[in-house]
């Protein structure tokens, strides 16, 4: 089981939902609906994969495939807004994303 994989998928998961959480305050919030869907999915897949991940499934690369390219549309999408729950998200988004390529290579 890769703990590190596991701890930095569940910081993407909880940095996503803080900042789908923290676009709902946003006075625009019809400008942060993109962000806060990306949000949600970015969370989601990062959930499903720790439970790939910890049971050493044999579609864990399958998964993690999928997620690195949700968290980078995520990143993406959040470091276009200037609130610093979105900077935050996007850095664990992309830090995630790397971790899920550094997986599958491995």
């Amino acid at each position: 089981m890769n703990k590190d994989l596991i701890r930095t998928l569940a910081e993407c998961a909880a940095a996503c939902n803080n900042c789908a959480i923290s676009c709902l305050g946003e006075d625009d919030i019809k400008m942060m609906v993109p962000c806060i869907r990306l949000d949600l999915d970015c969370a989601a897949i990062c959930k499903e994969a720790i439970d790939y991940v910890s049971r050493d499934s044999r579609y864990a690369g399958e998964i993690l495939q999928q997620c690195a390219k949700i968290c980078r549309d995520c990143g993406q999408e959040c470091q276009q807004h200037e609130a610093q729950h979105c900077k935050d998200c996007a850095e664990a988004c992309f830090k995630c994303a790397e971790a899920c390529e550094q997986y599958q290579t491995a």
